[in-house]
């Protein structure tokens, strides 16, 4: 454990620079008093490392020292190429970079880590996409992606879903969030924190203006904030539905979104229903207009309730209905 937490602290120095002591200890879970006696171990094993004291003081390395660290661990070196499948780098124009990175880090990586490494490029897959999600407008996060790392303030052309005009908005960026396969930019607008979907930005200009972030905030801070408000939201309407087994876990594909809890196989009061070809599905949907989309199960599917969401579903199979009771017009 001191050896890892001694090339953190090598690694951290060698990356920012000058570090305060109570930084490297919130990072690495220790106490300060821990800290410098690290730099201690560090200073006696013939590294280059001084801590300054004072407001402005902290621990870094002498000007110009750098040093080639190899020892990483396997499930450091497998973890580091799981990246290989992930996706986010093609929408930035990264994969090439990667793959370079990638090459580079099995060069130096110890002999007997290279296998382990190697399989885990080719044995895990990450896809980000969920189940039919059919494809996806093109995005360019080229400008996005200059934006963040400018520290430029940026005005966006921007179309908010449902609407077909664009509004026009300055924003400081926080950066780029990859969201189950969905770009965002996050940034603050008026000093609030908003998320701006990638491919609703119809266009992104670079303004002279320095970027205003709220001091001491980052980019992680600002996600969970907006996420949990998000997930916060209220529910719209809570729909129970059962469906046949043999469909379950389809529609547990599909509706992975919607739903609120694990399938049951009891009616809502938790009773047993008595037929085992059937489950019960929790569901929440925004407006009850959003309950036909289980319309695409059929009759393996039938909504037990509110009414509300049963009068929406009888309508709707009323209008397909109607729709294939008379032969087709001439095309």
């Amino acid at each position: 454990m001191k050896s890892d937490r001694l090339l953190s602290i090598l690694l951290l120095l060698q990356t920012r620079g000058r570090v305060p002591a109570r930084e490297l200890a919130e990072r690495l879970d220790v106490t300060p008093r821990t800290v410098y006696r690290d730099v201690e171990s560090l200073s006696a094993a013939g590294v280059p490392v001084y801590a300054e004291r004072g407001r402005h003081g902290g621990i870094a390395l002498l000007p110009g020292f750098r040093t080639d660290v190899t020892g990483l661990t396997t499930d450091e070196a497998r973890a580091l190429f799981v990246l290989a499948a992930q996706g986010a780098h093609t929408a930035l124009g990264l994969d090439d970079a990667l793959g370079s990175a990638l090459r580079k880090v099995m060069a130096a990586l110890p002999a007997p880590h290279r296998p382990a490494a190697e399989l885990t490029g080719r044995r895990i897959l990450v896809d980000p996409d969920r189940w039919r999600s059919g494809p996806r407008p093109a995005v360019d996060l080229d400008d996005l992606h200059t934006a963040v790392f400018t520290d430029l303030r940026l005005r966006i052309r921007y179309r908010h879903g449902g609407e077909t005009r664009l509004r026009t908005y300055t924003v400081d960026p926080y950066g780029l969030v990859a969201k189950a396969g969905t770009w965002y930019l996050v940034a603050d607008r008026r000093a609030r924190p908003q998320l701006f979907r990638a491919d609703r930005v119809a266009s992104a200009t670079l303004t002279d203006a320095p970027v205003r972030r709220r001091p001491g905030v980052e980019l992680a801070d600002v996600w969970q904030q907006l996420r949990q408000q998000v997930e916060d939201r209220p529910d719209g309407i809570r729909v129970t539905a059962r469906i046949r087994r043999e469909r379950l876990d389809m529609a547990v594909r599909i509706l992975g979104g919607a739903l609120t809890g694990p399938p049951r196989t009891g009616d809502p009061d938790g009773d047993a229903t008595g037929d085992g070809d059937w489950a019960v599905l929790d569901l929440t949907f925004p407006v009850a207009r959003a309950v036909r989309q289980l319309l695409q199960f059929g009759d393996s599917l039938e909504v037990l309730g509110p009414p509300e969401a049963r009068r929406v579903m009888a309508d709707a199979a009323a209008a397909v209905t109607a729709v294939y009771a008379t032969d087709p017009r001439p095309a």
